[in-house]
């Protein structure tokens, strides 16, 4: 079976995008999704992060839109805010070739009016939350007759959460001849139900990738006592030139205090559990994609579907509860052909966790005690505290606003006669945007664009702290 795209039934259109985006080679989950999903079948899915698997549904989703028929065709349902922002900008993306696409997301976080009124211009596919989604549907603001396709992108994640009832709800509003695709990252007998409800004669597709995600991976596990793992994390951290870190924890009190000892030592970190609003996670996801913040400790609940480019370790400050959930965790780094490394911390207490991880991969783990970890001083901590180059401003204006990234670009390096090198990531979201920008010229920006204008219009614009 080939694994190039060129191989697939796909518009000329769409192999150009899927080029100049850079893909080469279908990744496992997309080989064996898409031609099933061209073909009309109905997919249940085991793929985690990082597989490839938005592509493996936006793709064919995508063959099947009719761009001159302003209705809703296709629906995905994610169970955070965030994870629908991702859909949604990597279906937009995949799908630049068709002028007039239109995407929305529908989530929390906001006031209903302004996804009622993104509806009443129109969309082709829409992405959200199933409470939300449920609430328009009971209001009679978003139509789903034309729904051709139904995705559920986390399902496991979503019924954890509750959101079954919700689920069926929205299932039983679309029409019976839907196409409808599971994704899940385990099969847990909630999702057997839901498929055998739901689905028609679907096609099982089965990923492990627990080897495949972690061969570029070095991985240490650094026994130690309770009363000393800062310590032993501090002086880790500190012998290692490590640019972009993510720290888990298994409760948010801890991720607390962690944060609360790396501050005390200099280390620009931050925060992310389930009691942050959305415009808080979204100014600390923004920090660290930008590298404005270089370490990131996280509870699984709060990270789940966080993907960052180039990270360059993985850190269980708290040992996983079982194999498949350390693999889910380190696997965030080490990709794009780039080394990862991922440390485990474990306490005596938990030395039959280790045992259940080695019988799950055959990867190597290499076992050292905290004590060969050298001693350094307080100076060296600096070598993870320091902020990179970049500092991440933030304009009260987004997608909704018909804000782009050129945009964004062309006031920096225009109007304010910022040099493009200077300029680093421009994400844009519904009603908001951030752009990673050089320190030495950061000063210059905020100055000229509070001052001045976008698209000939004030916004407010603030350095992101």
């Amino acid at each position: 079976m080939s694994l190039r795209f060129e191989s697939l039934p796909l518009t000329p259109e769409m192999l150009k995008v899927i080029a100049d985006i850079g893909y080469v080679q279908q990744t496992p989950i997309q080989a064996q999704a898409i031609p099933l999903l061209l073909e009309g079948k109905d997919v249940i899915a085991q793929s985690k992060t990082g597989s490839g698997k938005t592509a493996a549904f936006a793709i064919p989703l995508l063959q099947k839109i009719a761009v001159k028929d302003n209705f809703i065709q296709a629906l995905v349902l994610s169970p955070t805010r965030e994870l629908c922002t991702q859909v949604a900008r990597e279906i937009r993306k995949i799908g630049r070739s068709e002028k007039n696409l239109k995407v929305v997301t529908l989530s929390g976080g906001h006031a209903a009016y302004f996804d009622v009124k993104s509806l009443e211009y129109g969309a082709h596919i829409a992405v959200g939350t199933p409470g939300r989604l449920l609430d328009l549907i009971n209001r009679d603001k978003l139509n789903l007759t034309h729904v051709q396709m139904v995705v559920l992108d986390e399902a496991d994640r979503m019924l954890d959460m509750g959101f079954r009832d919700k689920i069926e709800e929205i299932l039983k509003k679309t029409p019976t001849n839907r196409q409808t695709v599971l994704f899940s990252a385990t099969y847990p007998n909630t999702i057997e139900t839901l498929s055998r409800q739901y689905q028609k004669s679907p096609k099982r597709i089965t990923i492990d990738a627990a080897e495949d995600e972690i061969q570029a991976i070095e991985q240490i596990v650094i026994n130690t006592h309770p009363a000393t793992k800062t310590d032993a994390l501090l002086r880790f951290l500190a012998s290692r030139p490590l640019e972009s870190v993510l720290i888990f924890c298994n409760q948010k009190l801890t991720v607390g205090e962690l944060v609360t000892d790396l501050r005390k030592c200099g280390s620009s970190v931050d925060k992310l559990h389930g009691d942050l609003d959305q415009g808080e996670r979204e100014r600390v996801m923004a920090k660290f994609r930008n590298q404005t913040t270089r370490i990131l400790v996280a509870t699984d609940v709060a990270a789940r579907g966080i993907d960052i480019a180039g990270l360059d370790a993985v850190i269980n400050y708290d040992f996983p509860g079982d194999p498949a959930q350390y693999v889910h965790r380190i696997g965030r780094t080490g990709r794009a052909g780039k080394k990862g490394v991922a440390v485990s911390f474990l306490t005596s207490r938990e030395s039959e966790k280790l045992v259940a991880v080695r019988d799950y991969i055959t990867a190597e783990i290499s076992v050292i005690e905290a004590t060969e970890i050298k001693k350094v001083k307080q100076s060296e901590f600096k070598r993870v505290g320091t902020p990179t180059k970049m500092e991440t401003i933030s304009i009260s204006a987004g997608r909704k606003d018909k804000i782009r990234a050129g945009d964004i670009l062309g006031a920096l390096t225009g109007d304010v006669g910022i040099a493009g090198t200077d300029v680093g990531k421009i994400e844009i979201l519904d009603r908001v945007s951030f752009v990673a920008i050089t320190q030495s010229s950061a000063k210059q920006a905020m100055t000229r664009l509070s001052g001045g204008k976008i698209k000939g219009r004030k916004f407010i614009v603030q350095m992101v702290r």
